[in-house]
């Protein structure tokens, strides 16, 4: 699968290849933003985009990767101009797994609870015949541009927060196109970074628990296969592992077909503003947090799944307690 990555250095930005051991540099575009924005006039697609353009220019990887090198591994997305104009989204419940980790936060028994019911729902009627509109999935919004976090990128547990935990997913990468047409440019690994003790004290906290951080990386996979992907997530402390545990994603683990997913998230007539770009998460099968894990200041989150690349990585960065309210003047 054609792997990219976007690339910094003093002000310069670079899209690049991802031709192991080394990235290899486009020419004519400084951003996946334009060079999607120019796949969708019809031209030519992305992949070929792509071909055309790559230079026999050849950065080592490694030294980029571990943060040794002048370049920076930047998002493999944004909108370079207004990160306003990205917007992040995600999707829950979504995965046959899902139901066990939300359970195990918000101790599900009897009665029936509303998150077993929605989890329900996606069994009986989240995989609809082509053509038809299955049962919508738990939605909720986690920021714009401005939350992203790239691979070796902090994220931030603020001072107001319960605490912070990783949900190791695949995020889809989405630009609309001129018509109002949303036009998937791929997918990438991500970690879509919550509060979950703050959701766990009372379900409709789950709103506010998810606007925080996260981190998507650090390649995007041009059209990728989405039926079963393996993966495995891990907590480092102190360069020693103490957690782990083998994910699985794609619609073969999921109780939601992707095109349904999709669907519900852009039948929003606000969710298809030309020009705008969407990174939408797909959900998550495991949690620490569901296992007892506590993550604290320098904890390092590493996600990787098969055929995406190399590992995400990113620290957790805890933050002083919050101590006054914040004030809002009059003019």
């Amino acid at each position: 699968m054609m792997r990219l990555v976007q690339l910094q250095n003093a002000g310069r930005r670079v899209v690049a290849l991802v031709d192991e051991p080394v990235l290899r540099p486009l020419s004519g575009t400084d951003s996946t933003y334009a060079l999607a924005l120019e796949a969708t006039a019809g031209s030519a697609t992305l992949a070929q985009l792509v071909r055309n353009r790559v230079t026999d220019e050849r950065l080592d990887y490694d030294e980029i990767y571990a943060g040794a090198s002048a370049w920076r591994l930047m998002t493999p997305v944004d909108h370079p101009d207004e990160p306003a104009r990205c917007l992040v989204s995600g999707t829950g419940l979504t995965h046959v797994g899902s139901a066990t980790s939300r359970g195990a936060m918000h101790a599900m028994q009897t009665p029936v609870t509303d998150s077993l019911r929605m989890f329900r729902a996606g069994l009986e009627g989240g995989r609809p015949a082509a053509g038809r509109i299955g049962a919508a999935p738990e939605w909720f919004y986690k920021g714009n541009g401005a939350s992203l976090r790239a691979h070796r990128e902090a994220l931030d547990v603020p001072g107001y927060a319960g605490d912070g935990g990783e949900e190791a997913e695949i995020a889809g990468l989405y630009l609309i196109d001129a018509a109002g047409r949303p036009r998937r440019i791929g997918m990438t690994a991500g970690n879509e970074f919550s509060d979950h003790q703050f959701e766990k004290s009372n379900y409709l906290n789950l709103a506010g628990s998810k606007l925080r951080s996260c981190a998507i990386g650090p390649e995007l996979v041009v059209d990728p296969e989405f039926r079963s992907i393996q993966g495995r997530v891990s907590i480092e402390r102190h360069g020693r592992t103490i957690w782990e545990k083998d994910i699985a994603t794609g619609e073969d683990q999921m109780c939601h077909s992707l095109a349904n997913l999709e669907h519900h998230h852009f039948k929003f007539d606000a969710h298809r503003r030309p020009g705008d770009l969407h990174v939408h998460f797909f959900g998550a099968q495991s949690l620490s947090f569901a296992d007892g894990v506590k993550l604290v200041d320098d904890d390092v989150i590493v996600i990787q799944f098969d055929g995406f690349g190399r590992a995400l990585r990113n620290p957790v960065a805890v933050g002083a307690p919050l101590s006054k309210p914040i004030i809002v003047h009059a003019l």
